[in-house]
């Protein structure tokens, strides 16, 4: 799988992106919902005044006295103002009608009956003026306050209408829109500090350590929340453990399997050298007693300590690291004194400053350190008095992204066949006779603390650096 299929979908694409238009569709939706008799209601309200117009102006001309009549002039002018086309009044079985003068009068209406007022038949009426234009004429029904027998008839163009009712349409589209997208972006904001950030997080969190489940610096760290994502960053670092530990003892139990052969024949051959020197020893009476003795001791000191190294692997605890604040000076000068070299013809100097402070686990840190400097002494005793002065050098460097620890001999430098093997169990052994566990645990453990170790060739001697996150640096 590349790692563009892996990556971790942006702050506003996956899940965020989804939030988003979920939550904007659901505050339109429910902004519909609202506008349907909001724009009925408008509807109504606006037919109503223009109705109360009518009435008034039927009013005030029937109290014009029969005896005179009123000015088709003013009649125009009093229906063009209230932009009506026509006012039939009905009382007590007459009608008047008031109208243009003219050819005004229109040929078909459409009937808006305002006695019919339930909430279906409103909204009906208002989708209806929006889809059909502004070129109906609108006869509207209505009777009067207090006069239940009286019935008065209005005739106007439903353009006016038709214009102011998608005027507020638009108005409460946009701000429905608006109220929808701050209501979106706040909503969002408050779900991505409790929800979508914690996700991210997790994600990428299982992104990062299904690429490298060796490195223990990629283990979810604990939380103390208590809701459902506390529980399950919580299960998420256990199952991270338990499989960071699976597949180191995996990858222990697979290199003794590979071993296994090679152990046992190396073994035999020792024991049985051991044994042959044993037989001597027994059945010679004379001085070579104290010549064979010395060789017999040695040949089981290695037999010991060969099948020890190989138990010690095997049995090595593949805890992650628990890093803490650890004086880096004070750490190397400690595993220096593990190794061997306090007091030892070898001299040792620590360029380590005195500030320098790295957060790791201090155990297996110190065992890296004694096991590099160890080899260090070892192949400089190997080297006999073929180094004038010989000498093992520890210093650190920091950059913007690494900060290296070095541990440096000034011996014969390794061997071919161990620096095409280095870092393989019971391979890359530095010199004769070893196991080469040293290395290959080293580099585990470096690993685990999200660095790695590294061999430096030089032209003289022998180099190895600890590469570890600047972030290690406090």
């Amino acid at each position: 799988m590349s790692s563009k299929t892996r990556a971790v979908p942006g702050p506003f694409s996956g899940l965020s992106a989804k939030l988003i238009a979920t939550l904007i569709l659901v505050i339109l939706a429910v902004e519909v919902v609202i506008y349907l008799p909001s724009a009925a209601n408008f509807r109504l309200t606006w037919l109503e005044d223009r109705l109360r117009i009518g009435i008034v102006a039927t009013r005030v001309l029937d109290a014009v006295p029969d005896v005179l009549a009123v000015p088709q002039p003013l009649t125009d002018r009093l229906l063009t103002s209230a932009g009506l086309t026509a006012i039939v009044y009905r009382r007590e079985g007459q009608s008047q009608l008031i109208a243009l003068g003219g050819d005004g009068m229109p040929r078909e209406a459409q009937t808006v009956d305002l006695r019919l007022r339930d909430p279906l038949s409103l909204i009906a009426g208002a989708l209806d003026t929006l889809v059909s234009g502004p070129d109906r004429t609108l006869r509207i029904i209505s009777s009067t306050e207090g006069e239940a027998d009286t019935l008065v008839e209005v005739l106007m163009p439903e353009a006016g209408l038709y214009r102011e009712l998608w005027v507020y349409s638009r108005n409460i589209f946009f701000l429905s829109l608006l109220v929808a997208a701050l209501t979106a972006l706040v909503i969002y904001v408050f779900l991505n500090l409790v929800i979508i950030g914690p996700v991210r997080r997790l994600t990428a969190n299982i992104v990062a350590f299904r690429q490298a489940p060796e490195n223990a610096q990629l283990i979810a760290p604990p939380t103390a929340r208590k809701d459902e994502l506390g529980v399950v960053q919580r299960e998420l670092a256990a199952m991270e453990t338990d499989l960071f530990t699976m597949l180191r003892q995996r990858r222990h139990l697979a290199d003794l399997g590979l071993a296994v052969a090679k152990i046992n024949h190396d073994l035999r051959n020792t024991l049985t050298s051991a044994q042959l020197l044993s037989d001597q020893v027994a059945t010679l009476d004379d001085p070579k007693v104290q010549r064979l003795a010395p060789r017999l001791v040695h040949t089981l000191d290695r037999a010991i300590g060969f099948a020890q190294s190989v138990l010690d692997y095997g049995r090595q605890s593949a805890m992650p690291p628990r890093p803490s604040a650890v004086d880096l000076r004070l750490l190397i000068s400690e595993a220096a004194v593990d190794a061997g070299l306090v007091g030892h013809a070898i001299a040792f100097a620590n360029q380590v400053p005195d500030d320098v402070v790295i957060t790791v686990d201090p155990e297996q840190f110190a065992r890296i350190l004694t096991n590099l400097i160890k080899n260090a002494r070892e192949a400089l005793e190997a080297s006999g008095d073929k180094i004038a002065e010989p000498q093992v050098t520890a210093s650190v460097t920091e950059d913007d992204e690494n900060l290296v620890i070095s541990i440096a001999d000034n011996g014969p430098g390794l061997a071919p066949r161990a620096r095409d093997n280095l870092f393989v169990a019971f391979e890359g052994s530095a010199r004769a006779g070893g196991t080469g566990l040293g290395l290959a645990i080293a580099r585990e453990l470096a690993q685990a603390h999200g660095g790695d170790l590294v061999f430096v060739p030089l032209e003289e001697g022998t180099r190895f650096d600890i590469v570890l996150p600047i972030s290690s640096r406090t």
